[in-house]
């Protein structure tokens, strides 16, 4: 039977279900993560719940719970569902109250809840890299936020599957940000270069494990804004995110990146990715 965390507490899934006010359903009001498990482990999750407690105080919503007693929670989620390779999503609202557009009072408690999913490592579009489409980017000011309100990457990533591809990137006025669902960094003249973690983006962690592999191998990286332009024209692209990992991109809007194949900066980058995994998690055995 498998087991969701529901308010706190470890429950069967079938026993689990929404109240019809929960801010989280009727406003959006609360934010959310998502943690990649790799041999029944964890990666990152101390930085994703230091992201999460960072949101919900930018949102003005103190979570119930501390950091460890949250990671302890989604451990025994793990172990109860017998998780080897997948993710753990969690989301915190603001909790059930009659629908006003003012934050309940108080004594309201945010709603914690939990569960897993089994995901294979993507390893076929890893190895051989992924089309996409640039669109306008329609989202609000604070995309630093990781919250609940993703009607617009939803609307990209909907283009980016009608026209046959793999993911949006998203630019305001010509000046790429990210996509629907992950970060995107170009290479030129052997430089990483990717947005700044500002309010125009998430700073995604797998973003973070990136440029720190970059540092620790002598790979010149820039956090700087980039056209759209430049993205087209750059030597290598790739997209980062806790299911993508290192994603090569080998096509955007129809024109080519490079030689049309994955560059060899970012097939580096994977390396060094996967070797952060394996020093947390153990190592990764390729798929069949």
């Amino acid at each position: 039977m498998e087991k969701v965390i529901f308010d706190g507490q470890l429950i069967n899934r079938s026993e689990a279900s929404v109240d019809i006010e929960d801010r989280g359903y009727q406003f959006g009001d609360g934010v959310y993560e998502v943690i990649r498990v790799y041999n029944g482990k964890m990666f990152t999750s101390k930085e994703h719940l230091q992201r999460l407690f960072e949101s919900g105080k930018k949102i003005g919503m103190d979570i119930p719970y501390g950091l460890d007693e949250i990671k302890a929670m989604l451990e025994d989620l793990i172990q109860a569902n017998n998780l080897t390779l997948g993710t753990v999503y969690l989301q915190v609202t603001r909790g059930v109250a009659p629908r006003n557009h003012m934050f309940p009072s108080s004594d309201v408690k945010p709603m914690f809840v939990a569960y897993t999913r089994e995901v294979a490592r993507p390893e076929e579009n890893m190895m051989n890299g992924v089309k996409t489409i640039s669109v306008e980017d329609i989202r609000w000011l604070l995309c630093d936020i990781k919250s609940l309100n993703l009607l617009g990457n939803l609307l990209a990533k909907q283009k980016a599957a009608d026209a046959g591809c793999f993911e949006a990137i998203q630019h305001r006025n010509g000046t790429v940000t990210e996509g629907s669902l992950s970060n995107v960094s170009i290479v030129v003249d052997g430089v990483v270069k990717t947005h700044p973690a500002n309010h125009l983006i998430l700073n995604g962690i797998s973003r973070q494990v990136m440029l720190k592999t970059c540092e620790k191998a002598g790979i010149p990286f820039a956090e700087k804004p980039y056209t759209l332009d430049e993205l087209k024209n750059a030597d290598e692209v790739f997209l980062t995110g806790t299911t993508v990992e290192v994603m090569p991109i080998i096509e955007v809007d129809g024109q080519r990146i490079g030689n049309g194949k994955p560059g060899e900066i970012t097939k580096k980058l994977q390396e060094l990715f996967k070797a952060e995994i394996e020093e947390q998690c153990g190592q990764l055995f390729i798929q069949q």
